[in-house]
């Protein structure tokens, strides 16, 4: 009873409020960027919609990971940017309009890319499947969970911002206990499978972090954006909302042990964001003409 009260009630409440926070935190001129400059927004869905799930299961393959494992990175490769990643943003001194623009719309766009994604990995990977998937019930608890929550918290940006802005801080805050909690909760959990599989697991999700990290530098360069851009699709591609993955596993799928991997790559991503902002602040500030 505690435990059901715990994975169906509580996480889903939590990430909803952290959702709502992430709401708070968007305004006007956010969603003008969209418009004002289209390019980079585009690449950047185009890397974390499509390429890092390629790269995610690339990976599943070439570790020859178990089915648990193998469907837990697919589904943190399916999950959109976390707030993480806009704080991140800031501290390498890239776009932080372009991450939070990004992160936004990877959000809204993932209530029906992220389901599917989970039924393709499964299907993939796990040989004898003796659980359903619904990719329908999925979407409408993606929906109710992130969807509405920043829709609302939005709104309330746009109609009492002073009230937003002062609520930020405790958001972000939430967030990032939040994540410590449930990557804590998973290691005691599963720690007979992680004990097994912890240095494949961490492999991989070191392999898909610097990967993905590498993918948004590379587009970026490819594209000839600036220094700014280029570093923001390298986290925005490379850290992921692992707090969503983890819920997703444990309420949606009642699967504690695919949210291994997506507890571990909670971790790691910081390492490789933390590489880029240490190289970030020692490239010059021009083109990518000049840096490549």
């Amino acid at each position: 009873m505690t435990d059901s009260i715990l994975t169906q009630i509580i996480l889903p409440l939590v990430l909803a409020l952290i959702m709502f926070g992430m709401g708070l935190s968007l305004t006007k001129q956010d969603f003008l960027e969209l418009g004002k400059e289209p390019k980079p927004i585009a690449i950047g869905l185009f890397g974390q919609l499509l390429i890092l799930p390629l790269l995610a299961y690339a990976i599943a393959v070439f570790f020859d990971l178990s089915e648990h494992l193998a469907v837990g990175i697919m589904i943190l490769a399916a999950c959109p940017g976390g707030t993480s990643s806009n704080i991140l943003s800031q501290l390498a001194r890239a776009n932080l309009a372009l991450s939070v623009s990004l992160t936004a719309v990877t959000t809204l766009i993932c209530v029906v890319t992220t389901p599917l994604i989970i039924s393709f990995a499964i299907e993939q990977f796990n040989d004898n499947p003796t659980e359903s998937f619904s990719v329908l019930s999925t979407t409408l608890g993606l929906i109710f969970i992130t969807l509405i929550p920043v829709l609302i918290g939005t709104l309330i940006r746009h109609k009492f911002a002073n009230f937003a802005i002062r609520s930020e801080a405790f958001f972000r805050r939430l967030s990032s206990v939040f994540l410590v909690f449930m990557i804590a909760a998973i290691i005691y959990q599963e720690r007979e499978n992680l004990l097994e599989s912890f240095v494949l697991v961490s492999e991989a999700a070191i392999s898909l972090n610097l990967l993905a990290l590498g993918t948004g530098l590379l587009l970026g360069l490819v594209f000839k954006l600036v220094k700014r851009d280029i570093m923001t699709l390298g986290i925005e591609v490379g850290v992921q909302n692992s707090s969503m993955a983890i819920l997703i596993a444990i309420t949606f799928l009642d699967r504690p042990d695919y949210a291994i991997a997506a507890g571990i790559y909670g971790l790691v991503m910081y390492l490789g964001a933390g590489l880029l902002i240490f190289g970030a602040k020692r490239l010059p500030s021009k083109s990518s003409a000049k840096i490549l």
